[in-house]
């Protein structure tokens, strides 16, 4: 915890042993470190404070946002895997920070539809959207209870349950499916595994409507 010095006094009021310490300049901006560029189907996925390298298509995020900076394997995964589809509509179901809706567009994927049930994720996928200046409509929803409209293809990088929830109800050719470990698979009657793609022990997949 960082605190100044009338709160360090307000900590001993309080608790009976405190020990405390000198924290050095620029302990605000640390956490930065920790948020690396990672690079996924050719894309150059980054914090808005690393610059892009040249002739790289760029996906610029701002972490903290929302759930989703790109450099979780499932959200690489996915990318990865929407690269190698035909490419047309797209849904990101549970879109998150917007990072993969923002690939997708970068990718040639549009229109490019980002639901969310969370009002915070919708407005940083929205932020996300602007700032690297392509077309998405995000839009607060539940994904689960919500009518959703017919898309080419589904993203939904969530938990497995809402994957095969999602699966059962969403009217799509293709989905892109992840947020689960590689020992996992999403239950999916009405759809057949085209690719796989295993990542640091995460899993995502392709999956073709039949």
């Amino acid at each position: 915890m960082y605190v100044d010095g009338a709160g360090e006094e307000r900590l001993r009021a309080d608790f009976v042993e405190v020990e405390s310490a000198p924290v050095k300049d620029g302990w605000e901006d640390r956490w930065r470190a920790f948020h690396r560029p990672v690079v996924a189907a050719g894309l150059w996925i980054g914090p808005p404070w690393e610059p892009a390298p040249a002739g790289v298509q760029a996906v610029v995020v701002d972490p903290g946002r929302a759930f989703g900076t790109g450099a979780h394997p499932t959200t690489r995964a996915c990318i990865e895997l929407l690269a190698g589809l035909e490419r047309g509509s797209c849904l990101d179901a549970g879109c998150g920070s917007g990072v993969v809706a923002v690939a997708a567009v970068r990718l040639g994927f549009a229109p490019v539809l980002a639901v969310d049930v969370d009002p915070a994720a919708v407005e940083a996928a929205s932020a996300t959207a602007r700032l690297n200046e392509v077309a998405v409509d995000v839009r607060l929803g539940d994904v689960l209870e919500d009518p959703l409209p017919e898309s080419d293809l589904v993203v939904a990088n969530i938990e497995l349950a809402a994957v095969a929830r999602l699966l059962a109800r969403v009217t799509a050719r293709t989905a892109v499916t992840s947020g689960y470990l590689a020992h996992e698979a999403p239950c999916a009657p009405g759809w057949e595994r085209a690719a796989r793609l295993e990542l640091e022990g995460w899993a995502a997949d392709a999956l073709v409507a039949l």
